[in-house]
């Protein structure tokens, strides 16, 4: 494979990991604004109409919500282009990873149907940005191995395996805390849409000490002896990265949840995420070698 063509299969699947990332960011201004029944039916709209032309529907809230939806359609076609790219580049070993992209995809569909078809129930809304997190990981992971080839590492049960493992799960243990302090406050979909049934002071002071505990694992994983330097490297720009979350969802805590904050908050989560998944990927892949 020519540098060139190794060029053009990494910038179109950097497109597909920005689409993943935006979906969500999409998704979000979609509960910020209360638009999450914006379309009350699915897949239509409203009726028998897919666009937002009801005369039972229309506003602000339902362009919203229908913008949500013509993304999906815009990272559909990303996928499938990157899907073509990996078969004309002949890398069998992206193959997998783009088609899980695609059911990834269709899986997202479906359960942004059920959402809706539950009036936005908060376990279905929580489910549907976990998966956003599930195929945004994937899709970095399809744009390392396309840079460079790379191969799962034989690390056994050494302490930094163990350690980077726990590194990654507590990240997205965190993710998985945020979601449940979003279900249960204002912005979890809708005025009217259900809350989980916890009381988000408590579920925000969780999920700040499960940062605090994360913050202080990362410490511990820069300064262990055996943390290779590319990943100390990537470790430094993670740990920024949460302290400046961290910071923000402090900031969105003590001003009552404004919108704008907690939008940035949430692009914060997914970045967040990202290079905790880049972490991974540099201790537990290792650059593949060519006979």
């Amino acid at each position: 494979m020519t540098e060139f063509a190794r060029k053009r299969l990494a910038a179109i699947l950097r497109v597909l990991l920005v689409f993943q990332t935006g979906i969500v960011i999409t998704g979000a201004i979609v509960r910020l604004t209360g638009s999450g029944l914006g379309c009350p039916t699915w897949p239509e709209c409203s009726g028998d109409s897919f666009t937002p032309v009801h005369e039972q529907i229309e506003g602000f809230n339902a362009w919203i919500e229908f913008g949500n939806r013509l993304l999906t359609f815009a990272l559909l076609l990303a996928c499938v282009l990157s899907i073509l790219a990996v078969l004309f580049s002949r890398r069998k070993d992206l193959r997998l990873l783009v088609l899980g992209q695609l059911a990834g995809i269709f899986g997202q569909a479906i359960l942004g149907g059920i959402t809706v078809l539950t009036g936005l129930n908060p376990w279905t809304v929580a489910g549907h940005f976990i998966l956003s997190i599930i195929l945004i990981a994937g899709a970095q992971s399809l744009l390392t191995k396309a840079k460079v080839p790379y191969e799962r590492k034989h690390l056994g049960k050494n302490t930094l395996h163990a350690i980077s493992r726990v590194h990654v799960l507590l990240t997205f243990i965190v993710i998985i805390a945020g979601t449940i302090v979003t279900g249960s406050g204002p912005h979890a979909g809708d005025v009217t849409s259900p809350r989980i049934n916890f009381d988000v002071r408590t579920a925000a002071w969780l999920h700040a000490d499960l940062v605090i505990a994360l913050l202080g694992l990362s410490v511990a994983y820069f300064i262990f002896a055996a943390t290779p330097e590319p990943t100390k490297r990537l470790l430094k720009f993670f740990f920024l990265a949460s302290l400046l979350q961290g910071a923000i969802g402090y900031i969105q805590y003590f001003m009552g949840l404004p919108e704008l904050v907690v939008a940035a908050h949430i692009l914060g989560s997914t970045l967040v995420w990202i290079s905790a998944w880049k972490v991974w990927l540099s201790v537990s892949r290792q650059p593949k070698k060519v006979d």
